[in-house]
């Protein structure tokens, strides 16, 4: 098992493949995703967390669902992929920052290979994005942006490239475009419901972590999924984690 980014981390049981107790950062470090990364495309993994009523939000943002051991399991997954990717919903909900906010994550990337920051992606069909937040601001790392748009980026701290799709971003053809323009070879993609569900119906996705809050919220919110798929994917449990009746698994496809 590598050794894991510095700080604390959170106790959690183990309750499957075996029983043990164990940290995040130990769990999380013994991924090792490049390694399955496929000739034509990155290997694309899936983080969302979800009330036990399925819901993905909460008062628009998925941010009020986990706790902050959620939180660290995000954080940490970051530290072990090469770009982590989201919709233009999520990135106007969420306002994101730095993909990597830590510094001493961001010196542990190097040490172990991997690129200071990882590659920020955006999917944005319209390029309404909020260029002011802190992902475009703060200056660190660099950004592509995929869309069918003809406008042009603002002026920005962070470098952002945009790669242009006429009539609507194909997904296979752009993370094509990370594996051999970027050598991108994993993904971590954190939404939003709807790019989740695109990805599954152009059977892109390889894994999926999936935080299961031990909240019922109710009203009328998103799933981890939106749209309709050709058919019903089964998956197989990796691994299953609690800590305090909050739940953190691991699923892939069913072989």
């Amino acid at each position: 098992m590598a050794v894991p980014p510095p700080g604390d981390s959170h106790a959690v049981r183990r309750l499957l493949p075996d029983a043990a107790e164990t940290t995040i950062a130990d769990q999380i470090a013994s991924l090792d995703l490049n390694r399955l990364a496929h000739d034509e495309r990155p290997y694309l993994v899936l983080n969302f967390a979800a009330t036990v009523d399925g819901r993905a939000a909460i008062e628009g943002r998925s941010g009020k669902i986990g706790s902050g051991a959620d939180t660290e399991v995000l954080q940490r997954l970051r530290t072990r992929v090469d770009a982590v990717m989201i919709g233009a919903g999520t990135m106007r909900a969420e306002r994101y920052g730095r993909m990597v906010g830590d510094p001493e994550f961001r010196a542990w990337r190097e040490q172990v290979g991997l690129a200071h920051d990882p590659l920020g992606v955006i999917v944005s069909n319209r390029f309404d994005l909020p260029w002011d937040a802190g992902l475009f601001s703060d200056g660190g790392g660099s950004v592509v942006i995929f869309t069918a748009s003809d406008q042009q980026p603002p002026e920005t701290a962070t470098q952002v490239t945009v790669v242009r799709h006429e009539g609507g971003v194909e997904l296979g053809r752009a993370l094509a475009w990370l594996r051999h323009e970027r050598e991108i070879r994993s993904v971590l993609c954190e939404g939003g419901p709807t790019l989740h569900g695109r990805l599954r119906e152009d059977a892109l996705a390889d894994e999926l972590f999936l935080t299961i809050a031990p909240k019922i919220a109710g009203g009328e919110a998103p799933r981890i999924l939106e749209g309709s798929l050709p058919g019903v994917s089964e998956l197989e449990l990796a691994w299953l984690l609690e800590r305090e009746g909050e739940l953190f698994s691991r699923y892939r496809p069913r072989s």
